[in-house]
Order: structure tokens, then sequence, then C-alpha cells
């Protein structure tokens, strides 16, 4: 298992590698500049702004550049932030949406794992129609209704909650983000538990466990749910990635300073230095979240083995 680790974080090195020169060079071929959308700015001053940040230089120049930057953990300036690093924005943000996916992920887990074991157990009852019926509903609104229906309800409404700000990370601010991100994840993952534990439960060793006489609550937990929940493990790990940095809707709806609201706007207004940012802290989270299932999995199912 050491030796299998070692070698995807050996790999992960060529496919970051890879994932930055593709995205470096389709954000400087997408029409426009980091300075093109500045009203009044005469040719001259522009050049002068594009020199100061070394735009001028020969693409490939950049790119080195900005590849012994990158080596040194060093993400440049934001181009449209001017008194900001990238990586000061990555600071002041990527805590506060990493504290919101992972209390969201927790969640969805913790919750979609039970509707879905409670749907399987009671497989074309009530409590499995309820359950369906829920995570369809779940999975089908988005995000941009599910937070101002939170905010109308239970902060206009019953006044039970802040419609909105961080607060200094005050844990009543985070309960309106973090269902409205834990909702549709919630509703995802009792679909996935469901249908894995009904083919958990048909399976021939979970019969020959009943056969010898050992308990439902033994049979479901020490064996059919082992085998069950690796559907469920695989889903977590880009979700997990997903989550953890940020969500730009959430975000927005509830005023939350994040990382989520970069990812647009670096985009929109051809912020590169805060575009590649982005691709590599995304690039970095979805590799290790990847390992992290791979090793879960060969400790949950035992005939997993990375030779």
């Amino acid at each position: 298992m050491l030796l299998y680790v070692l070698r995807r974080l050996l790999t992960a090195i060529p496919t970051l590698f890879v994932v930055v020169t593709l995205a470096f060079f389709l954000i400087r071929i997408a029409p426009g500049g980091p300075f093109n959308q500045e009203r009044g700015l005469s040719p001259e001053i522009k050049a002068n702004i594009e020199a100061q940040f070394g735009l001028d230089d020969p693409l490939w120049l950049q790119y080195v550049n900005y590849l012994k930057n990158l080596g040194q953990g060093n993400f440049g300036p934001s181009y449209n932030l001017p008194d900001f690093t990238v990586t000061e924005l990555f600071a002041a943000g990527l805590p506060i949406s990493v504290q919101l996916g992972a209390m969201a992920l927790l969640l969805a887990l913790i919750v979609g794992g039970t509707l879905g074991t409670i749907a399987a157990l009671n497989q074309n009852r009530a409590a499995d129609y309820a359950v369906i019926a829920t995570a369809t509903a779940g999975t089908t609104i988005p995000t941009f209704v599910i937070a101002p229906i939170i905010q109308l309800v239970f902060g206009l409404t019953w006044n039970l909650l802040p419609i909105g700000g961080w607060g200094d990370g005050a844990f009543v601010n985070k309960i309106g983000p973090v269902l409205t991100l834990a909702l549709p994840q919630i509703a995802i993952v009792a679909r996935l538990m469901r249908g894995s534990m009904i083919e958990a439960l048909r399976a021939h060793h979970i019969r020959t466990a009943r056969a010898l006489g050992l308990s439902d609550m033994s049979v479901i937990v020490k064996h059919a749910l082992r085998g069950a929940v690796l559907p469920i493990v695989s889903y977590a790990g880009p979700a997990a990635a997903a989550l953890l940095t940020g969500s730009v809707i959430v975000e927005t709806i509830f005023a939350i300073p994040g990382v989520g609201r970069y990812f647009v706007d670096a985009a929109l207004n051809r912020d590169y230095t805060l575009v590649m940012g982005t691709v590599v802290v995304i690039a970095i989270f979805t590799i290790v979240f990847n390992l992290i299932v791979d090793i879960i999995y060969a400790v949950l199912d035992p005939r997993v083995r990375y030779d």
C-alpha cells in the first residue's frame, strides 16, 4: 500500500503539470486580456502596465516564468485586485470555503447514508417511497432556489438564522450555507446508498450470514453496510473536491467571503494568475481526494489490492 501511495504521488506531478500547461495556454488563447476592460486606458499606459506584469514577454517565456514561480509556491499577483496576491486571496477565502464544504459533506454522508439505508430496508414501502420522493426533489431543485427559500423562511419569517454574512465564523451564520450545499448532496447520497444497500442485501454471503443465525443488526452493520458504502466512497472523492473549493452561488447569495466568487470573476475578467491559481487548487484537491478514495477502498474491501 505504501508503494502504491508513493507511485500515485509521483504520477500526480506530471498530471498537475499537464493540467497547468493546458490551463495556461487556453486562458491566453481566449480573446481579451486582464486590462482590456479598463475604459479610457491609453495604449501607452496599457503597454506600461503589461510590461510591469511581464505580459509583453513572449508567451513561452511567460509560461516558463510562471512554472518557476509556481515551483516556489508563488501564484503571482492578482491583475484585477492589485493590492493582493493570489496566495493572500486564497489564504483568506479558502479556509472559509473548506469549513462550509467539509460540514456540508459530513452532513450529506451521515443523513444521506441513513436515509438510503432506511429506504433499502423498507423497499417498496412507505418509507422507501418517501425517501425516493425527497431525494428526487433534492436533486432537481437548484441551489439558487434553495438558498433564497432558507433565507426567507428561517431568516425573515422565523428570525432563527441570519440571512447572510460570515459573522467572524459564528456557527449560526454557517447553518444556511451548509444546508444549501448539503441538501442536493444528501439526495444523491441517499439514492446511491439505497441502490447499493439493496444490491448488498441480495448478495450470497448475506444470505449465508442470515442462514447461520446472525441477527439482522449484525448482518446489516458488519456485512452489508461495508460493501454498500463503496459507491458512496467513490462519489465522495470528487464531491469533496467540489464542495471544499467553494460554491459561487451559495457564497454570493449568503455574502460569504470564500473563494467561490473568485472562480467566475477571474475567468470573466481574464485575471490570468487568479484563474491559474484556481485551477491548481482544484487539481490538487481532486488528486488528493481520489487517492484517499482508493486507500479507503482497499481498507473496506479486502478483495482490492494495489500490488
